[in-house]
């Protein structure tokens, strides 16, 4: 009888000795803490092995006061562009030439090209045209990480879109594991604030930095250290907890099947 054993999953050697380039949609909660730290990131890695981070953020959202105190904008940022705004400021603070576009994925920008797919967006009909452009990509991301959250809890999770190389434990991208995502069915839900104290009714004050640097300590065990052992966590902060999600178990080769 067979037992399942849990594998870790390690980078590919494609990644060695090169910048690995990024694509982020979503400038807001999530994504602004997300950009933030893959500049620190960026620092780790040159620091600690070969690689670098080639950024491109997109949104076409721009800065209103009830962004402010949840996401990383001032209030001299109000009236600009999201992406514009932050990706200029951490290629001033940390000396990058990362990229802004402000406009809306996937129409605004293509995914040829892109190592890892990084979403964090509102609705679930921005997931569903993000796996579209992926499936009609004649080069799909080696990875897409989504993060997603309510008003205290959230997931993020990493997995693999390119169905090149179907072995067993490639990681579920988020369309495939929360099947209820690509329901056309399900209405979007992503009124906007109209004021700080709104948006902190929608949502807790710090989900989307806690969020963030969960999935960030996860690329860097990635990226940095070469493998992970989940494919990334369930969130509460209402109760602490943190769950991780599994990798895909794999049964152990038999010892008698060559016999």
């Amino acid at each position: 009888m067979q037992t399942e054993t849990r594998q870790r999953h390690y980078l590919p050697a494609t990644f060695d000795n090169r910048s690995i380039r990024i694509l982020l949609v979503g400038c807001g909660g999530n994504g602004g803490q997300m950009l933030m730290g893959l500049a620190s990131l960026d620092t780790a890695l040159r620091a600690i092995s070969s690689r670098s981070l080639d950024v491109t953020v997109v949104d076409d959202d721009i800065v209103t006061e009830a962004n402010l105190g949840r996401q990383p904008f001032y209030r001299c940022d109000i009236g600009n562009s999201k992406a514009r705004t932050l990706a200029e400021r951490i290629n001033l603070a940390h000396g990058l030439d990362w990229g802004a576009v402000h406009g809306r994925a996937p129409g605004a920008i293509g995914l040829e090209g892109i190592d890892l797919l990084i979403s964090c967006v509102d609705t679930a009909s921005a997931r569903r045209a993000l796996g579209t452009a992926i499936a009609n990509s004649k080069a799909a991301p080696a990875y897409w990480m989504d993060l997603g959250n309510r008003a205290s809890d959230g997931q993020f999770l990493i997995g693999c879109p390119s169905r090149a190389d179907e072995r067993s434990g490639r990681l579920s991208t988020v369309l495939e594991a929360f099947p209820e995502l690509a329901d056309e069915r399900v209405a979007d839900d992503d009124a906007p604030s109209c004021s700080v104290a709104e948006a902190l009714e929608r949502q807790s004050l710090f989900v989307n930095r806690v969020l963030a640097s969960h999935a960030l300590a996860l690329l860097f065990d990635l990226l940095g250290r070469g493998s992970i052992g989940h494919a990334g966590a369930f969130l509460n902060l209402a109760s602490g907890q943190v769950v991780p999600i599994p990798l895909p178990s794999v049964a152990p080769p038999n010892p008698r099947a060559d016999q």
